[in-house]
């Protein structure tokens, strides 16, 4: 948190929200102590009803060069209103869906980087994201620490995840977030460039949720570091960010800001 936070108000709005929204759905996993939620098995995605692709759906957006900005971008434009609300995609199904139905209850649209190996136990998600009108991108086959792979395995890692998100969508995904890093390594950068990334998705804001803080620490640390063109970092699987989500939008409104998809965000 910078020294420019301003605290979010109405505690009591936050203790509410955090149990009118969790509840029912707090069927989240384990979390291991690097943060990463463990979802049960689910029994709601059968992979052969999510693999039927109709033919008149069009394949998913694939990745964008966008001229002038670095290969590593971590926020958009200062002098426009609007913020990215990225997820990263992994962790309980029911969270997912409950985060994308409240962000679509106001308009607002999302950044999902998926992991391979959470597509491969969920398939519908990928369609039930970008069918929401949400961006959807590649973060890495397994989570595992990207920035300590050698060459080999690092690319196996970006592209095991690229052929899923083909396979489930008929793209690679908009964009491409390493594992367990806020930052890609030039390795990493080149290796993503290879794999069809022209750029790399990190962040300004990391709302730290992954450490289960609670739902007012969440929501302050994100509304203290707002600011126009940031994009903000949060995960699926983590029923406190389930609950600040609609206290974070509604923050984001009366900002006069728009919460819109990484690609829009630097269109």
């Amino acid at each position: 948190m910078n020294g420019r936070e301003t605290p979010v108000r109405r505690r009591s709005a936050l203790r509410s929200g955090a149990g009118a929204l969790v509840a029912g759905v707090l069927t989240a996993g384990c979390t291991d102590n690097r943060g990463t939620a463990h979802a049960p098995p689910a029994h709601d995605d059968p992979p052969s009803r999510a693999r039927k692709v109709p033919g008149t759906v069009r394949p998913a957006p694939g990745p964008r060069r966008f001229p002038g900005r670095p290969v590593q971008i971590e926020y958009g434009p200062r002098n426009r209103a609007r913020v990215a609300l990225t997820f990263h995609g992994q962790g309980d199904p029911a969270l997912a869906r409950t985060v994308l139905a409240e962000a679509e209850r106001t308009g607002a649209r999302l950044t999902v980087l998926a992991v391979g190996s959470w597509l491969d136990d969920h398939p519908a998600m990928a369609r039930r994201i970008l069918d929401g009108g949400h961006d959807l991108g590649n973060h890495t086959q397994s989570h595992l620490d990207i920035s300590t792979m050698d060459e080999t395995q690092a690319y196996a890692e970006i592209t095991g995840c690229a052929e899923r998100l083909r396979r489930l969508t008929g793209s690679i995904g908009t964009w491409f977030r390493p594992s367990r890093t806020r930052y890609a390594t030039p390795l990493v950068q080149r290796l993503a460039g290879r794999a069809g990334y022209p750029h790399v998705l990190s962040y300004d804001v990391d709302s730290l949720d992954f450490t289960s803080p609670g739902v007012a620490a969440v929501t302050h640390k994100v509304a203290g570091e707002l600011r126009n063109g940031s994009v903000v970092s949060l995960h699926f699987g983590y029923p406190d960010t389930v609950a600040a989500l609609p206290l974070l939008l509604t923050e984001i409104s009366r900002r006069r800001l728009r919460a819109v998809t990484a690609t829009e965000l630097l269109t």
